[in-house]
């Protein structure tokens, strides 16, 4: 029984975060003008 409690607490506090989490919102900023980079540079 206790595991059961423990588990729906664990459960109810991810939860919560989640929704605190969508209600805050993306963080305010801009992404980067410059590619990234996905080629492997070559040796010298």
């Amino acid at each position: 029984m206790r595991a059961l409690i423990a588990a729906a607490i664990g459960l109810a506090a991810a939860l919560a975060l989640v929704l605190t989490m969508t209600a805050v919102g993306a963080p305010a900023g801009k992404t980067s003008p410059k590619p990234l980079l996905t080629s492997i540079p070559s040796h010298p």
